[in-house]
């Protein structure tokens, strides 16, 4: 269920991330926590001091850390491997694909700071092509959760499933879209609101974007679907026909470049299935940089007057 009036969670990401690591522990015997000298910034200390036999700090290795991980799984443990996500996509890609994925390992990979929700560690920590880069390797789960609730589905959904899967996590604080208890299904996106006269397909960050501007929409009588595609591999291709076909027209919204991300995963479904207007808000082709969330928001174009104006331009396409 969406929350009433969405607002900003009262715990960290990663604290709720810590505590359903350690709450999981108890269930799945063999699963371990790996970090590449990151525990401090992801809040994994906790679970290190109640489990140290079953945590691992590889210190800044990245690359090695994702071959230990796989390495691991393929004796029965499972991993869950976090660093920052640039570090984690493009340091570590080749391990990754042949390490971890051609050898069909189990390991859990978590890119936290996502995007623009890095701030002032700036552009080398800003990750804007992560997504893209696993969303491009063969049987990879690739899945942002959009707030503590989903978190908590969605790490133990990986602790259970078998294979490769990548989560990217914002580290510090979110909004509450989703009332707690929320059940959800990966590779399903959720219909935070239904409309008819366009569709706004978001995830992560931009899905409390999207909500603020169906309101706004709203307001001027236009009726916004939103649509959170938190997997974005398997894709919900059903959900974005059914969209397309109903609506009439798409707008994608993601805290991610356009080239490879969201926006090209919904292009390729509409063009194949049912061709409509889309407007893709995103990263277009730039580096990251130092800034607060609201002023990297405004620098990217990922505010919600963004969203108000692609919206109407994709309906006056129509």
């Amino acid at each position: 269920m969406v929350m009433k009036e969405i607002r900003p969670e009262s715990q960290e990401m990663r604290a709720a991330f810590c505590e359903t690591l350690m709450e999981l522990a108890e269930e799945y015997k063999d699963l371990i926590v790996m970090d590449a000298d990151l525990m401090g910034a992801m809040g994994t200390k906790p679970f290190q001091a109640k489990y140290p036999e079953r945590t691992v700090d590889c210190g800044i290795q990245e690359a090695n850390m994702i071959g230990v991980a796989a390495g691991l799984s393929l004796t029965g443990k499972i991993p869950f491997a976090h660093t920052f996500g640039p570090f984690m996509s493009r340091r570590a890609c080749d391990q990754i694909f042949l390490s971890g994925a051609y050898a069909k390992a189990n390991v859990k990979l978590i890119g936290s700071d996502p995007g623009i929700t890095a701030q002032t560690n700036g552009g080398t920590h800003m990750p804007f092509e992560d997504m893209g880069i696993m969303r491009g390797t063969p049987e990879m789960t690739v899945i942002e959760p959009t707030d503590i609730t989903m978190l908590k589905y969605v790490l133990r959904y990986m602790a259970g499933h078998y294979g490769m899967q990548y989560m990217r996590l914002v580290r510090k604080q979110c909004m509450k879209i989703y009332e707690d208890g929320t059940e959800f299904e990966v590779g399903k996106a959720v219909t935070v609101r239904d409309g008819k006269d366009v569709t706004i397909i978001a995830s992560g960050f931009c899905v409390g974007q999207a909500i603020k501007a169906a309101d706004v929409l709203e307001k001027e009588g236009i009726q916004a679907r939103i649509l959170d595609m938190f997997t974005w591999k398997p894709l919900d291709e059903d959900a974005i026909i059914k969209a397309a076909k109903e609506t009439g027209a798409i707008v994608s919204a993601e805290n991610h470049t356009v080239t490879t991300g969201l926006g090209a995963a919904v292009s390729e479904t509409v063009v194949k299935n049912c061709p409509v207007p889309m407007e893709l808000i995103g990263i277009q082709d730039r580096f990251g940089q130092v800034g607060t969330l609201d002023f990297l928001a405004e620098q990217y174009h990922l505010t919600v007057e963004d969203i108000v104006e692609a919206a109407k331009k994709a309906i006056a396409r129509k």
